[in-house]
């Protein structure tokens, strides 16, 4: 239970990093954004603010870093196996989200929202990567996996399916015509008929709600109450999440597969993109505070 606090504290930070620096710079630069470039030169703000100001520049370089490194230290951990000792996978891209969610913001504040040629390529490439990262975490959060972020076999799920079952069975006490009767509202599948996807999602979510509350329903049939009830609750609507897990599991592993298609050549266009950028800038003398 610790772990767990912890872990949502170490999350609660992240994004609150995210948030504050944003509004920082939102806060900072408002009315100077708002104007046309022929407007901006007249700006006190402009020599900080500007892409190759003081302000400007650092953040496109702190940007660029922070994609580089959130890019590199999740493929080290995920593909070189020294890296797979080093803490929990789940973790690891956790903090790749970070990085390659604040980096981005940074690198918009950078451009002062004015940009064109070949670094919009970059740009819209790396806003391409940031909305594809958001559709792949989705996706990744639906397929089943160990606490160290590996994707579990579906016997492993099964298995987990069945450590539930036990739990209910020992840890809670409950009595074996009970257990049964709970055990079976939670196994009925819903009705997969028709071929709308909306009317099956529907109808999915009409079983699911009625399973809660027929669960409900036998638990105060048998006068369970208070903590107990609480903590079979927590468990059935786990296995609920589970099963609807399963239910799709072919189909997001293979929308994983895909996604990882399309993700990976958007973020190598955007870095190398904004390499040659970088490069441009050093070789026409634009250098920041060294």
């Amino acid at each position: 239970m610790g772990e767990s606090i912890i872990h949502r504290l170490y999350i609660a930070v992240l994004v609150l990093i995210v948030v504050l620096i944003s509004i920082y710079l939102a806060f900072q630069g408002y009315d100077y954004y708002q104007l046309t470039n022929e407007l901006r030169f007249d700006h006190p703000d402009h020599q900080i603010l500007k892409p190759s100001g003081l302000l400007g520049h650092g953040l496109g370089i702190v940007g660029s870093l922070l994609m580089i490194i959130g890019v590199s230290i999740y493929m080290l951990r995920k593909r070189v196996k020294f890296f797979s000792r080093f803490g929990i996978l789940k973790h690891w891209l956790e903090f790749h989200i970070f990085l390659c969610t604040l980096g981005p913001m940074l690198i918009l504040y950078h451009t002062a929202f004015k940009f064109g040629g070949i670094v919009a390529v970059s740009f819209w490439s790396m806003i391409a990567v940031a909305l594809s990262g958001v559709i792949g975490r989705y996706i990744y959060l639906q397929i089943p996996r160990t606490i160290e972020g590996r994707e579990m076999s579906l016997n492993e799920i099964n298995q987990t399916k069945g450590a539930l079952n036990q739990k209910l069975a020992t840890l809670y006490n409950l009595d074996e015509s009970v257990l049964e009767a709970i055990i079976q509202a939670v196994r009925k599948r819903p009705d997969r008929s028709g071929n709308s996807m909306v009317k099956r999602s529907i109808a999915k979510f009409i079983f699911e709600r009625d399973t809660i509350k027929e669960v409900k329903s036998i638990l105060r049939k048998h006068q369970i109450s208070g903590k107990g009830f609480q903590e079979v609750m927590k468990l059935i609507r786990a296995e609920i999440n589970l099963n609807r897990k399963i239910d799709r599991l072919i189909t997001m592993q293979n929308l994983f597969k895909y996604w990882h298609v399309a993700h990976l050549p958007f973020a190598l266009l955007m870095l190398i993109i904004m390499l040659v950028h970088v490069g441009v800038a050093i070789t026409f003398g634009y250098r920041w505070v060294f």
